[in-house]
């Protein structure tokens, strides 16, 4: 099938005309734009698409037949959304998908002004979309990684509630302290905050709430150990204290580790998040790559 009229390039932009009914913006740019698919999504999500002389960025947008669609050929209008805490990887009406920094909360608390959610709304109210960020999950403020927020009460609704079914894979990698001899393994027990809200484990039913999760070492030295982690619970502190629990405490974690802090930083990275789209139905996956600093202590 023949989806759009030859490619006309003029000044900044190459325009297109859209022959087909029912496509959506995204998936129409990866088949008529040539790019790898890393350069198409950021120049969308940078702003520099416009159908119909209206720019967009909206993922799932909406394509009719006659449609104008202008491509920027320069890296300005690449640049779109910037934060240093902040990177969009996926965005469309419903929810919005980002790779969190170490040092931002996911929402407000207390008298710290710097969290993801702020940011987030700031960036809805400058590229006019009607719409807030409606916290689904958290991160701590140390771990880097991805996190979803809804962009709808409708949307968060359908994501609280039904978070252990609509998440079906959800992995983070960590750099722990020792050589953990096991390549493979399961750690399952009961976890509990006590009065301080330092998070506490039991082999046995101590009131709190059962978690299990599996630990497979990607790599390993005498020193410290690359481990990825998959949860089959998703509790408050689950790895950290899982962690320390083997005996080989996550680096730089001040709460439960044992001072070996290599990076200067808590070395948890949630790097893979798959779910079933709230409205759509679709898979959603979504990945990160281990971050550098935690790789080259294994060089």
């Amino acid at each position: 099938m023949r989806i759009s009229s030859e490619r006309k390039s003029q000044g900044d932009y190459s325009y297109y005309t859209v022959e087909e009914e029912g496509a959506q913006l995204l998936e129409w740019l990866l088949r008529n734009v040539k790019g790898s698919r890393s350069k198409i999504k950021s120049t969308l999500q940078g702003r520099g698409i416009r159908v119909n002389g209206k720019t967009v960025s909206q993922y799932d947008f909406p394509l009719e037949r006659g449609m104008k669609i202008a491509v920027s050929n320069t890296k300005r209008n690449q640049q779109g959304f910037k934060n240093r805490y902040v990177r969009i990887v996926y965005e469309d009406r419903w929810l919005i998908v980002i790779e969190k920094a170490v040092g931002i909360l996911s929402m407000a608390a207390g008298h710290s002004t710097l969290n993801v959610k702020s940011v987030l709304d700031d960036y809805f109210k400058k590229s006019h979309q009607k719409c807030m960020a409606h916290v689904v999950h958290r991160l701590d403020r140390d771990t880097s990684g991805l996190m979803v927020y809804a962009k709808d009460m409708e949307t968060e609704q359908i994501l609280e509630h039904n978070w252990h079914d609509i998440v079906y894979d959800r992995r983070y990698v960590a750099v722990v302290s020792g050589e953990v001899e096991e390549t493979d393994g399961t750690i399952a027990n009961w976890l509990k905050d006590n009065k301080a809200y330092v998070t506490y484990s039991s082999p046995e039913d101590n009131g709190g709430k059962y978690a299990v999760t599996h630990f497979h070492v990607l790599d390993r030295t005498t020193e410290h150990s690359l481990v990825e982690y998959k949860l089959e619970t998703g509790r408050k502190n689950q790895i950290r204290v899982h962690s320390a629990d083997m005996g080989h405490p996550v680096c730089g974690d001040v709460k439960y580790g044992n001072g070996d802090d290599p990076l200067h930083r808590l070395c948890l990275h949630a790097w893979l998040l798959c779910f079933t789209h709230p409205a759509t139905g679709e898979n959603m996956e979504f990945e990160t790559p281990v971050p550098t600093a935690f790789r080259k202590l294994f060089k």
